[in-house]
């Protein structure tokens, strides 16, 4: 029986406990505070990053994978059994992870190497990664999951609510005054993503508002085949979850943590939903 292994970065925040039960390897980005460098959910676990981002005055920084990592991560597929290797990165449009994979792929010989640019980010790329390493285990070839893969990307959308303004005041995307103003308000500007960039999706005067605005954008596009929540150390997780409890879905809701990758630009507290179409 074909053996193909698929990997992904650490942008698709798939959760541990699926990603080790469907042997989804892992390539991770980096993350630099100051002079500190962190890998990304090997040195430096989600709870950890949220705590270090609290102290920090400034914004972190992220790395793609080196074309070495991804190379490393090809070898231990390799030796593992694996015929066929799917690299299915975060979007190219985001990150520079995408043309690293390509490169290490290029270079390697042992068994075909398939990169696949998700044109998605977090658990918009991890549904389609979980997806894909569920059909693997049944044996599906390489040339059949390439092109499941492809016919699924335009079928994921994403939509977050960030709750705080603090991160993109860090980055310089949004002045000092502008965010006080936002955190007095209560306004919580939504998130979407669109052909593989993020661009706002409006803004809701309260965090309830937010949040059915965000259930009531996945339900439109029911009946899903995939729901995910996702979220950095949100207080709404409950209610989220209860918001999106009766939309038609062919498999059970996954709540995933938001690491460093994505979690660097969301700021704390953010949390927001991805799906697959069915």
């Amino acid at each position: 029986m074909a053996s193909v292994r698929i990997l992904c970065d650490s942008g698709c925040d798939v959760p541990d406990d699926i990603r080790t039960r469907l042997g989804i390897g892992l390539v991770s980005l980096t993350i630099r505070f100051g002079q500190n460098e962190y890998v990304d959910r090997v040195t430096l676990s989600p709870a950890e990053f949220w705590s270090k981002c609290k102290e920090s005055p400034t914004l972190p920084e992220t790395a793609a994978p080196s074309p070495g990592a991804f190379r490393a991560a090809f070898d231990e597929a390799a030796d593992g059994g694996a015929d066929g290797i799917i690299v299915l990165t975060i979007s190219a449009d985001l990150s520079g992870t995408y043309q690293s994979a390509q490169l290490a792929a290029s270079e390697f010989e042992r068994v075909p190497v398939r990169v696949i640019d998700s044109r998605a980010v977090s658990m918009a790329q991890g549904l389609i990664a979980i997806e894909l390493a569920e059909q693997a285990a049944t044996g599906t070839g390489l040339d059949e999951l390439v092109a499941h893969a492809e016919a699924m990307i335009p079928k994921v959308g994403v939509m977050a609510m960030l709750d705080t303004l603090e991160h993109l005041q860090k980055g310089g995307r949004v002045g000092g005054a502008k965010a006080l103003i936002g955190q007095v308000l209560s306004i919580k500007p939504l998130l979407k993503l669109e052909h593989g960039v993020v661009t706002e999706a409006g803004r809701q005067r309260t965090t309830s508002r937010a949040l059915r605005h965000l259930a009531d954008a996945a339900a439109s596009h029911a009946p899903l085949r995939r729901l995910a929540i996702f979220h950095g150390e949100s207080s709404q997780l409950g209610a989220l979850e209860a918001l999106v409890a009766d939309i038609d879905c062919g498999h059970p809701l996954v709540v995933a943590d938001i690491g460093p990758t994505v979690g660097t630009h969301g700021g704390p507290g953010i949390i927001g939903l991805a799906w697959l179409e069915a």
